[in-house]
């Protein structure tokens, strides 16, 4: 049976010109992404992605706008469904208390999952696991922002 799977993600980008991304290891796989996750059933896109950033980085975020939303079939690398993704530019309401990283994948212990920010003029597709993500980042860079 094929499924659709909304996911929502947010673009948090800081004074540095700097984007946040997520470092994960799930499923016995590595991957870079934005931070965000799955759409919960009877969740709003910006209900979910405010609890997605609760869930991951502690942090209450206000939405600035809305910035791409999937225009073409991505397959989950997951499982037999169709992923729909929507990235919205967001800004934190106080600082992130988180521990950044600055090497790839440089888990705490027993903690799949570290955060990272990249200069957006240094982004490169290459820097993301997911093509959605790349089409993100280009967009990001064509964009200027």
């Amino acid at each position: 049976m094929s499924y659709f799977n909304v996911r929502v993600y947010g673009l948090l980008i800081n004074a540095q010109n700097e984007v946040l991304l997520s470092d994960e290891s799930e499923y016995n796989r590595r991957f870079t992404k934005f931070p965000g996750g799955g759409l919960e059933f009877g969740e709003g896109l910006i209900d979910g992605l405010k609890r997605e950033f609760m869930e991951e980085c502690n942090a209450e975020i206000d939405i600035i706008s809305h910035f791409y939303t999937t225009d073409f079939y991505e397959k989950s690398s997951f499982n037999d469904s169709q992923i729909l993704s929507v990235y919205y530019l967001v800004k934190e309401i106080k600082p992130l208390e988180i521990n950044f990283k600055t090497e790839l994948f440089d888990f705490d212990e027993n903690i799949k999952q570290s955060f990272r920010w990249v200069n957006i003029n240094n982004l490169t597709e290459h820097d993301v696991t997911f093509k959605t993500d790349q089409t993100v980042v280009n967009l990001l860079k064509k964009q200027g922002l």
